[in-house]
């Protein structure tokens, strides 16, 4: 047919069937067509399950899709070098546009600590299939999908970059006046250490996207240096909710059991290799300090009771009796 002068005929037929069942496929996928609004609007419960099912997507259309569809190009349309690599990009460009719209969508969403884990997916997988499409898009026609992708994988990187800085405002600035009732574990704590612990696997990419950012103070460093600083900023937000206590036993309680918590979740990940045997030992050394405060307040009360009283002094009965008295009546107070 291109030989006899049916060569637009052929490739707008061509591109017609196969776009619609690329987009079919798509669509059996989970991948919808979805607008930036849209996406905005979606409640994080379905955004995740979508942003789940778009990294699935991703890799299948790449390594099964669009591999298949080049070469079924490459065969039907072989007789033409530019109309087989023109086609192949008309009939995919559907395709590409719905995994670039939904990866952009995502990237301007409203930063927040729960999406990162699954952004980082997504920007871990396009950078696995992007030197895949290099070998299925090349030339003039192919230069613009991979340039707006790689656009795409910028911008889920920025979006990773700032939702760590933001994370980190929230840890700083986060200033609840309400004490823990007995001392226990704050809900914070339990948060930020099982977030940083999951942050773990993704150390590798994470260096790279923070070492791009050289000469940015609020984003350059490593993983390590992150996970450091945030670890700092819980530290320091739980020093300040510790003088919330009115009762130094309890602070001394509460300032023990977060800290214990925090070595715990450290030792029992990758967490301990990057902050290292010493830094577990100052913790250990803080918990020590904090026991042996929680001891001498303690004893200091308890000593308080056996005092006289102020209606006696010396050994006489009346001493006895007014301390006994008052040990009666604290055990009373305190029931």
């Amino acid at each position: 047919m291109v030989r006899a002068g049916y060569a637009s005929e052929l490739a707008q037929v061509y591109c017609a069937i196969r776009r619609d069942l690329l987009d079919e496929c798509l669509s059996v996928l989970g991948v919808e067509r979805l607008s930036i609004d849209e996406v905005q609007r979606i409640e994080w419960k379905h955004l995740n399950d979508k942003m789940k099912k778009w990294v699935h997507g991703v890799k299948t259309v790449v390594r099964s899709l669009l591999t298949g569809e080049r070469r079924l190009c490459d065969q039907v349309l072989a007789a033409s070098d530019d109309l087989r690599d023109e086609c192949f990009v008309e009939s995919t460009k559907g395709c590409i546009m719905q995994i670039r719209n939904f990866g952009d969508a995502v990237a301007v969403c409203t930063r927040s600590p729960e999406k990162l884990s699954r952004i980082l997916d997504m920007y871990e997988a396009l950078v696995e299939v992007i030197p895949e499409l290099k070998e299925l898009f090349f030339g003039s026609y192919g230069d613009d999908v991979i340039h707006d992708l790689e656009g795409v994988l910028e911008r889920l990187g920025d979006a990773v970059k700032g939702t760590l800085l933001e994370f980190g405002k929230v840890l700083q600035q986060e200033s609840s006046r309400r004490p823990m009732m007995a001392g226990e574990i704050h809900p914070m704590t339990r948060y930020v250490m099982n977030y940083l612990r999951l942050l773990v696997v993704y150390s590798d990419t994470l260096d790279a996207l923070l070492e791009d950012s050289a000469g940015d103070s609020d984003h350059s460093g490593t993983d390590e240096d992150t996970e450091v600083k945030l670890i700092s900023y819980l530290e320091a937000n739980l020093e300040e909710k510790s003088k919330l206590y009115e009762d130094g036993a309890l602070q001394c309680i509460f300032s023990m059991n977060n800290t214990l918590y925090i070595v715990q979740k450290v030792k029992d990940s990758e967490l301990g290799r990057i902050l290292g045997d010493h830094w577990i030992r100052r913790r250990r050394g803080k918990i020590r300090q904090n026991s042996k405060s929680y001891l001498r307040i303690s004893w200091t009360k308890v000593l308080s009771y056996l005092k006289d009283d102020g209606h006696g002094s010396g050994s006489g009965s009346g001493s006895g009796s007014g301390s006994s008295s008052r040990i009666k009546e604290n055990s009373k107070t305190s029931t």
